[in-house]
């Protein structure tokens, strides 16, 4: 499995999907990786859908919640400093590896 250039608690721009969701921003809560799947990531606030659930010893009541779905890690990218989507790329700085953006070659 290759190494993934988003990390719990960057901030993405979703790129590309549904209209109410395309060119939104917001925080990754979590990477989901499995091995033999591809890669998706959920983000706070973002791709909501709604689930009905049954009723239960925990919650009597039952009825339909909401919650954030998985998005394809194809279909987000790092916000960079300007606002705008950037492409990562990784430079060593001492003995440590930081992730960059290409554009402006700023640290992210």
């Amino acid at each position: 499995m290759s190494k993934l250039k988003i990390k719990r608690g960057d901030n993405v721009i979703i790129t590309t999907g549904k209209k109410d969701i395309k060119g939104k921003t917001g925080e990754v809560i979590e990477v989901i990786k499995k091995e033999g799947k591809d890669p998706r990531v959920i983000v706070a606030g973002l791709n909501i859908v709604k689930k009905h659930v049954k009723p239960s010893a925990s919650n009597p009541q039952g009825g339909i919640t909401e919650k954030e779905a998985s998005i394809h890690i194809s279909n987000i990218a790092l916000v960079g400093k300007d606002g705008k989507a950037a492409k990562v790329g990784y430079k060593t700085e001492g003995d440590k590896k930081v992730r960059i953006d290409k554009k402006t070659g700023e640290t992210l």
